[in-house]
């Protein structure tokens, strides 16, 4: 799924609207979501996250356009962080990921290693990978990251084992002064860099961004037509009888008592109530929910003005009640009965 947006500032907002559709299989609730998915939304900041979902253990940025690692101090919970195939050009900003184990940093524009230092004080750091930056290419990388870090035990998915970090303690005085002169040209290089016309660097991937994200917009809404001008659903029969139908795909139960058929749909807790509508008839009843149809074919004929719809409180049911009209009409006819005996008696 795209998030298709303008190229105002607006266009790469993480908004609340945008979490709660990602999550859905929290019922909606962000408040004590623990894991989302924000992939490929063209997002340029980090923003909003840690004062809407504090309880975060995974969260899931990859393949978007920010430049910068900010605003996820506060996410003590954080286990697991994925920005690869972004724009960010150093580590900062991480120290209060006090529970932070994996952070996945591949195919980015780093080029400042000394930055990892910065990771220092993330003592639950296992995993990190830097592979695709421009900084694991300098001659040292790998004995210079496992010597400052010497918490990690895999760096770019290779197990780092106690004899390779004695060795790289061994040479790091030489390593480091190697590190401080590769990331200088590096730096001293990055404006000529950026200027280059090639795919690896940050405003040709903001550009590419801009145009498939224009590519989608067409294919998506072309396709969007195409779906509503195909796509019918059928509810009737040619005959006119009903037909049963759950485009909603959401979870019911019909229930058959003595006197009633009661139906019970599990709908989103925090879905709108102005969202849901019931329609019961003689020999069917339709719900819609969200402009999608379920529809159900009932056995016996039922009260329509006799019917009920209740939404239970603090739940996510709604549970429509529909009088038998055969059944209303037994008991009429056994009370006439049972009168008629009262009087020959």
């Amino acid at each position: 799924m795209f998030l298709f947006v303008s190229t105002d500032e607006d266009m790469t907002s993480i908004t609340e609207e945008l979490i709660r559709k990602r999550a859905e299989h929290n019922e909606g609730q962000i408040s004590s979501l623990e894991e989302i998915a924000l992939h490929q939304q063209d997002i340029m900041k980090i923003d909003h996250i840690q004062q809407w979902c504090k309880n975060l253990k995974i969260l899931l940025l990859q393949s978007n356009i920010i430049s910068k690692i900010e605003n996820l101090n506060k996410l003590k919970k954080l286990e697991y962080l994925n920005l690869a195939i972004n724009n960010v050009e150093r580590i900062e900003n991480l120290e209060g990921c006090e529970s932070l184990r994996k952070l996945d940093l591949t195919l980015n524009f780093i080029g400042e290693l000394t930055s990892v230092e910065t990771l220092k004080n993330n003592y639950n750091l296992r995993e990190l990978y830097l592979t695709g930056n421009s900084c694991s290419k300098f001659e040292g990388y790998l004995e210079y990251v496992i010597t400052v870090l010497p918490q990690i035990n895999i760096l770019d998915g290779i197990q780092i084992f106690p004899s390779d970090r004695i060795l790289a303690k061994q040479n790091f005085s030489r390593n480091i002064l190697k590190i401080f002169q590769q990331q200088n040209e590096y730096l001293g290089k990055v404006l000529t860099f950026w200027k280059q016309t090639t795919e690896n660097s940050p405003e040709i991937r903001l550009a590419m961004a801009e145009q498939i994200r224009k590519s989608h917009e067409k294919i998506t809404i072309n396709m969007l037509d195409s779906k509503i001008s195909k796509r019918k659903i059928k509810l009737f029969k040619e005959d006119g009888c009903p037909l049963n139908v759950n485009e909603a795909k959401i979870p019911f139960s019909l229930e058959e008592q003595m006197e009633y058929f009661i139906l019970t749909v599990d709908i989103y807790k925090h879905l709108d109530t102005s969202l849901v509508d019931v329609d019961v008839q003689p020999w069917f009843v339709r719900v819609l929910i969200k402009g999608k149809v379920l529809q159900l074919v009932l056995k016996e004929e039922v009260y329509c003005d006799k019917s009920t719809a209740q939404r239970t409180i603090c739940s996510r049911r709604l549970v429509i009640t529909m009088p038998k009209v055969n059944n209303f009409k037994f008991r009429i006819k056994i009370k006439v009965i049972s009168e008629a005996r009262i009087l020959l008696l």
